[in-house]
This record gives C-alpha cells, structure tokens and sequence, in this order.
C-alpha cells in the first residue's frame, strides 16, 4: 500500500475541510411550481432553510389561489358559490343598487379605474362581455366567427371603469353592460401581494414569476437575479435582463391565448375602441422600477402600449410613465426605449446582428 506524504496528506485534509466549510455556508434554493390563474407560477427563495421556505411558498400559493376564486370572471369560486367578482357583475346588470363588497375588491377597483383613466381607455377592464363573445372567457381556445354588427352592438354599450360608482365598500354600475374582467389586472395585483407578505416574513431574496409576470426580492446569492424575455415566435428566450431587488417585468403577447382563423391570429388583448383582438403587434415587455404598485403596473402597462398604434406606442408608454419597454410588431420588427435597451442581453443571432432593432425615444 502507497503511503502519502504528510505534507499531501495534510493539505488533502484541509481541501476537505474548506470544502466542508463552503458546503456549509452554501445558501439553498428553493423552487416550486403550480398552477394559477391560468398559467404556471414559479415561485423562487434564496437563503431560507427548506422547510421554512416550503411554508412561506405555500402560503404565497393558497394567497393566489383565494384570489383566483375571488376574481373569476366566469367560474364559481366554490360548488354553488359564485366569485366576489361574478356576484358583482351579476348586480350591475341587474340595476343600480349597491351591494357590499369587500374592502380588498374596493381598492382593487380604484387602482383599475385609475390606471383605465390614465390610459385614456386603453387598458378597460369593464369591457367583460367583449372578452367573453370572442371566446377567452374560457380555458380552451377554439375559433369563435363573428360578424361585424355583433362587435357593433356591443361597443354601443361603452361600458367603463368610471361607470363603477363605489362608496363605503359597495359598489353598483350606472351602466349595465358593464362586466368586469380583471385578467389583465390581477397577476400583478398577486406579485405585489406576494412580495409584501415575503417581505413582512424578513425574506431577503426571493423570485416570483406569474406567465411572465415577474418580481424581484434581493438578489440570487451574489448576483442579481436573472430573467428571460420570451420570444414571441420561436420556444426560447429572446434577450435576458437583470432583475434588480423591487423592480418588476411584464409580458403581454399573441403567442399564448389565441386562436387562428382564415389564417389570420386573433389574441385575447382586445382594443375597446373597435372590438377586435389586436393583430398589429407580437408583444411588449415592460420594466417597471421599484415602487408601491410595481407588480400591478407590470400587468398594465403593458396592454395599452399594446393596443396603440406604432406611431403612438412611444408616446402612450410616456403617458403612463413606462421608460422602460420593448415592442416587437407584426413583422418581427423590434422597438426599444434607449432605457432599456442599456439592460438587455441579446440571445437571438439575428438580433445580435443588429437586423429588425430600432432603438425609440421617448416623447
């Protein structure tokens, strides 16, 4: 048998120990999965023991679950048992009376119609039976055909968030073709939900990712942590970013909920002036800084740039004060504000080679 010398003998001893040692000191992370609100949640904890983090991502998961059958807009929310929001539009079509909500639905209210009237409409979530006659009030996505004179009627109603009169925590609707549907609302809503409340637990470092939905607690050990951009026609990401602590990323596309007809796309982001889904633009990518509503605004902001024209796409993000977004078109052309543009890390080789890229000032 080969004997070792001492000195190796020692210095494998301390390698050991050293390694030892890193093991120890080595941060864990946590992740799950599940699914809620129609889409996968991704739920990251850095630097929490296992069993306490599992806890913390399971309350963070029933939170969101509470909320989903809170916020339905056409499922129950148990057997028998209509949602808070379903109970709502079933009152405002049934005439002006108010009924009790609760406070939590109340301030979720204010903040939507806010966010609709700085849109000047776009965002609109009150336009509930629109969504519903074209289909993506359901969990599957078949082709819904639709004449011209329906979509018509519909828009006569010019149901909005400011026809939603609310005091003392009841609620009724001057308008009743007003039904609302918080979809594009309320995964934002739960982001910032769900970081306040890790937050309050002295989490330090966490993720949370909503369908794209993204916000950021602390870093990822001893680096930020790091995000992809989904592109909207190929399976990966298109760019990556950093994700600094408080700051928040949303993505609203075509390549999820849709259906095609005639050989033409039809989204479920619908623009309330004409009626029809939106068939100009494959996504926008917002970046919002930290800020009381940043998972929310994440949600929002990303629609109304959206549904703008390309010659006002710029001009409405100002107006919702969105320095930070990406705009990719019909035809694969990309348009990002000099902001963000410094952020990004482009993974696509035609991007890369600076084809299809325009960089846009803000007005």
């Amino acid at each position: 048998m080969r004997k070792w010398p001492v000195s190796l003998l020692v210095i494998a001893m301390l390698a050991l120990v050293i390694a030892g040692v890193r093991a120890l000191r080595q941060e864990p992370l946590y992740h799950t999965q599940s699914y809620v609100f129609g889409t996968l949640v991704d739920i990251s904890i850095y630097g929490e023991p296992e069993d306490r983090a599992t806890l913390l991502a399971n309350q963070v998961l029933q939170d969101f679950q509470n909320l989903h059958n809170q916020l339905h807009a056409w499922k129950q929310a148990g057997k028998g048992q209509a949602s808070e929001l379903g109970t709502l539009n079933t009152a405002f079509a049934s005439g002006t009376k108010p009924v009790a909500i609760s406070p939590q639905l109340a301030a979720m209210l204010t903040e939507a119609t806010d966010l609709s009237v700085k849109s000047q409409g776009l965002f609109n979530p009150a336009i509930g039976h629109l969504i519903s006659t074209w289909g993506f009030q359901r969990d599957e996505f078949t082709a819904v055909r639709i004449d011209d004179e329906t979509i018509k009627a519909l828009l006569k109603t010019k149901p909005r968030m400011t026809d939603i009169v609310l005091k003392d925590h009841t609620a009724f609707s001057t308008n009743p073709n007003v039904k609302l549907d918080l979809g594009g609302y309320a995964k934002g809503y739960a982001l910032d939900m769900a970081a306040d409340y890790l937050r309050r637990q002295q989490v330090k470092n966490a993720l949370i990712n909503i369908g794209g939905n993204i916000i950021a607690i602390g870093r990822h050990g001893d680096k930020p942590w790091r995000v992809g951009i989904q592109h909207p026609r190929k399976p990966a990401a298109i760019a990556t970013l950093d994700l600094a602590d408080g700051w928040a990323i949303g993505t609203s596309g075509d390549y999820q909920r849709y259906f095609m007809l005639d050989g033409k796309r039809y989204c479920h982001i619908i623009d309330p002036r004409n009626g029809y889904p939106v068939q100009h633009t494959q996504a926008v990518t917002v970046l919002i800084p930290p800020r009381k509503n940043a998972g929310v605004l994440s949600d929002v902001a990303s629609k109304p740039i959206f549904i703008a024209a390309a010659e006002d796409k710029a001009s409405t993000a100002a107006m919702l004060g969105i320095q930070y977004f990406m705009v990719i078109d019909q035809q694969s052309n990309i348009f990002v504000s000099q902001a963000l543009a410094k952020k990004l890390d482009w993974l696509d080789p035609e991007v890369n080679n600076n084809r299809h890229v325009k960089l846009v000032t803000l007005p």
